[in-house]
């Protein structure tokens, strides 16, 4: 990119009930290269006209049939893919991700989307099921019982940082909602407001293409505390989807809970998804292992929640030949630019909170500068780690730490001791299984997703994917974020009794 804008230029305003609506006060976005432009602030107002749009959206569209739905969510990919080159210019001045990896993560969203339209027109979300009378039953008779799946209501989403487009405006939140029947408000992230304006004009045109309520989609931007406040304790909102860290995750949880009516807040919070390095796969690979950690560690500067930020590993030259390979491979590391420079600043920060700790010996330390990142590695022992669960924070960047353990007894022990992840992986070979079996039951405790012989940095977008854990990693284990199964979050069960098949919701025959 030569850091011009040439093409889409952001008009900087919100997107309500089908209008684009300014506002009084602005701010200016802070991209990695390129200009800057002014965007409106959100107020409670606004989120307050976009919910009332969406609760009577609803009354239509959350009663439409799937092929409606299903062709919606296709003209927003078809709307999204029209507009590619657009978003990939303004994606990477915001964020400066590189093209590649912008062309990819838009691919993503457009293919979750039809992933999303096939399966809810094969009606396997509805969870359809029947049991018929049984008048003649004794002692008592058993009514005609249905049941099926029924969308919840206008649901809130906040766009993340890291995902400009599969987590945020058009994201797997948005996606799963409009599956399941549910209008949605954005609060869009004001790390990359002008893509989030892209992708909302490309949602507003399938609406009108579609013929739906405007209330369907808003997007609002910008705005501080008081915003998204107003959006998750509204009272015609009925759930909250969420990607970012723990600290803002857990305050709009808490604000969930505290409503008159409580509302499920499905927030994805990060883990630091610890990778075990078992003894026979050590002898054999584990300079490998060590090298293509250093490469997932690194990926899009550690800015993936399933970063694997911690590696296990026995005492022994096995596990000191893989150290030194992951040194070697993260000493030729590149500086990559962050998201924006308060992202930055908390890498900064996390480093220097490892800096200050007796408990662990530094590896390989860079300096940072400014906006961009270079890898740092640290190692510690089980006891240590045990004793000071802060090491165990994540920190959002390429930052890793290695376990030594004494083998194989002693990794079970410290696995007990982590906290919920989304992600743990084994890296073994047929020699480890007996070792891996022991492992397996603690991990499938604390993880959504186990991986063996990989790395958690790729998530994909399918009917068996859990991208979700136990707590921190998320505050809902009981879902995922990411695959079919994320439509399930905007649904709930709904059984009629006695109930003649033509008052039936569309979608039971």
């Amino acid at each position: 990119m030569d850091g011009t804008t040439n093409g889409f230029v952001p008009h900087g305003r919100h997107l309500i009930a089908g209008e684009w609506v300014a506002a009084e006060a602005t701010f200016r976005s802070d991209p990695a290269q390129g200009t800057a432009h002014e965007f409106a602030i959100g107020t409670p107002a606004l989120v307050n006209a976009a919910v009332e749009a969406a609760e009577a959206a609803f009354w239509s569209y959350g009663y439409s049939d799937v092929e409606t739905r299903a062709r919606f969510l296709e003209t927003i990919a078809e709307q999204i893919d029209a507009r590619g080159a657009e978003i990939t210019q303004i994606g990477t001045q915001e964020t400066g991700l590189p093209e590649a990896r912008l062309q990819g993560e838009c691919g993503r969203t457009t293919g979750q989307l039809r992933l999303f339209a096939s399966h809810i027109r094969a009606g396997d979300c509805l969870d359809r099921r029947h049991d018929a009378a049984l008048p003649d039953r004794a002692p008592l008779p058993r009514p005609d019982i249905k049941l099926m799946q029924r969308p919840i209501g206008p649901v809130a989403v906040f766009g993340a940082s890291n995902f400009p487009l599969a987590f945020s405006t058009a994201g797997g939140d948005t996606a799963s909602a409009l599956a399941a029947g549910c209008p949605v408000v954005v609060k869009g992230h004001s790390a990359h407001p002008g893509t989030g304006e892209i992708v909302a004009e490309a949602i507003k045109a399938a609406i009108e293409i579609c013929g739906l309520p405007g209330g369907v989609f808003s997007l609002v931007q910008g705005g501080k505390r008081d915003v998204g406040t107003a959006l998750v304790q509204h009272p015609l909102i009925k759930a909250v989807g969420f990607t970012g860290s723990l600290g803002g995750g857990r305050a709009l949880f808490d604000l969930c809970a505290q409503r008159p009516e409580p509302i499920p807040f499905f927030g994805e919070l990060g883990s630091v998804n610890p990778m075990f390095i078992l003894p026979q796969a050590a002898s054999a690979r584990g300079a490998e292992i060590g090298r293509g950690w250093a490469g997932s560690l690194t990926m899009g500067a550690g800015q993936f929640c399933t970063n694997p930020g911690i590696a296990v590993i026995a005492t022994g030259p096995d596990g000191d030949a893989f150290v030194a390979a992951a040194v070697e491979a993260l000493t030729d590391a590149p500086a990559q630019v962050m998201l924006t420079d308060g992202i930055a600043k908390a890498y900064r920060d996390g480093k220097a909170r490892f800096d200050g700790r007796n408990t662990v010996t530094p590896l390989l330390t860079t300096a940072q500068d400014g906006r961009s990142a270079r890898p740092n590695l640290y190692q510690t022992d089980a006891a240590s780690y045990l004793q000071d669960h802060t090491l165990g924070e994540e920190v959002f960047g390429p930052l890793g730490l290695v376990i030594r353990v004494s083998g194989p007894e002693q990794m079970v022990a410290l696995a007990k001791g982590f906290e919920g992840q989304l992600t743990a992986t084994l890296h073994m070979d047929a020699g480890d299984s007996a070792d891996a079996r022991a492992l397996l039951p603690v991990l499938e405790r604390k993880a959504g997703r186990v991986l063996a012989n990989g790395f958690p940095t790729g998530v994909e977008v399918c009917d068996t994917m859990v991208h979700g854990g136990p707590y921190p990693a998320s505050t809902n284990f009981g879902a995922t974020s990411v695959g079919t199964m994320a439509i399930r979050r905007f649904q709930r069960p709904v059984s009629y009794q006695n109930l003649p098949d033509a008052l039936m919701p569309a979608g039971w025959q």
